[in-house]
């Protein structure tokens, strides 16, 4: 009996399979995936290249390399003059130990300071994205008396709050970022270096004719909380909510509110300049001091060995820097933009399924059982 496998056309079915598995694993690597829940928020495309080969995107290194070069500078000096005069410059290699606890035990603190601030944002962000969802699911829901479907105006009404509650969204990501051009036509896409543009980004969520008031000190996502909550007392006086209902609404909301101001508190307290300006200044002198601690042992090695050392503080240093304010545009930033396009896009599709009657929604069995 043959050990050759049955062939197709001339090629074997082992070569088939082969070719099979092969299109099937690149298909994988490239496909483009449909919409799907968090579809901007979660990361599609595979890792080409292993972290710790990447120098460029996502990293730091471009905001080190200047104070890193400059070390390396300094200490190339140190060892020539070491090595061309009689004179030894080395100092006692004991004195890097105490160093190393104060720089150590300063990076410390930034570092874990720095993260703290970004993952409380990133708490604060989902809390305003739970609390809009919860306040959708329950307008969409609720908004109408036992009994009786609501009318073509209370449908309308119903409809632009929850566009509200998205823009309220937008609103707290530009408010965060400092982007107060919007003010000029609220809703609109900023462009470059911050100059406003006509470009629609959110401003046929907002209420018609809506003036903002950030030029004159209210920020747009409070002012816009108030169209909420004259909806939720809008839905007490019609009896569309009971009050245990409405109590939670108007919980929700200052939810939101709070949340929002919670993450202005990171916005707008720094890590104080005392901190920043007696760490950097450790760092350079520990930078300083390496080279004449290594000359001796090491020569013309010291140069490396302090590149390498002072790319790690320094590296440190720069993340925490990074993660101090976590709303802006950096690679390492939240997703702001991402997270806003995710829940609109999932609030969009309640929507749209409300007004087709969805069966998920109380009015559409009022709708079937009417005569």
């Amino acid at each position: 009996m043959s050990d050759t496998l049955p062939t197709t056309n001339g090629v074997s079915d082992r070569g088939i399979f082969s070719h099979f598995r092969t299109l099937s694993a690149s298909s994988r690597r490239h496909q483009r995936r449909p919409t799907f829940p968090l579809a901007n928020s979660t990361r599609r495309k595979p890792r080409r290249w292993p972290l710790a080969l990447r120098f460029a995107k996502g990293s730091i290194h471009m905001q080190i390399v200047v104070p890193v070069v400059l070390h390396a500078l300094f200490t190339l000096v140190v060892v020539f003059v070491d090595r061309r005069t009689n004179r030894s410059l080395g100092l006692p290699s004991s004195i890097i130990p105490s160093l190393s606890i104060v720089v150590g035990l300063m990076l410390v603190f930034r570092n874990g300071t720095s993260y703290e601030r970004w993952w409380t944002g990133r708490s604060h962000v989902t809390t305003i994205s739970t609390s809009i969802r919860n306040l959708t699911r329950s307008f969409l829901c609720c908004s109408y008396k036992t009994g009786s479907a609501p009318t073509p105006s209370d449908k309308a009404d119903t409809e632009s709050v929850v566009r509200i509650l998205i823009a309220i969204l937008y609103a707290v990501k530009n408010h965060l970022r400092a982007e107060w051009g919007v003010a000029i036509q609220p809703g609109t896409a900023l462009g470059q270096h911050g100059v406003p543009t006509q470009q629609s980004e959110y401003s046929e969520l907002l209420p018609v004719g809506l003036k903002s008031g950030e030029t004159d000190g209210l920020g747009l996502p409070l002012e816009l909380t108030f169209f909420v909550e004259k909806y939720v007392r809008k839905g007490i006086d019609k009896g569309w909510f009971h009050p245990p209902q409405a109590s939670q609404m108007q919980m929700q909301l200052n939810a939101i509110v709070d949340a929002y101001g919670r993450m202005e508190t990171i916005k707008l307290t720094p890590i104080p300049v005392a901190h920043l300006i007696h760490q950097k200044q450790v760092l350079a002198l520990f930078g300083c001091v390496l080279p004449f601690a290594l000359v001796n042992e090491t020569g013309w090695w010291a140069v490396l060995i302090v590149c390498l050392v002072m790319f790690t503080l320094y590296g440190i240093e720069g993340i925490g820097s990074q993660l101090e304010d976590p709303f802006g545009y950096d690679k390492n930033d939240i997703k702001m933009d991402a997270i806003v396009q995710d829940t609109r896009q999932e609030i969009m599709v309640m929507l749209d399924e409300w007004k087709k009657g969805g069966e998920m929604f109380l009015h559409h069995d009022i709708a079937v059982q009417s005569p």
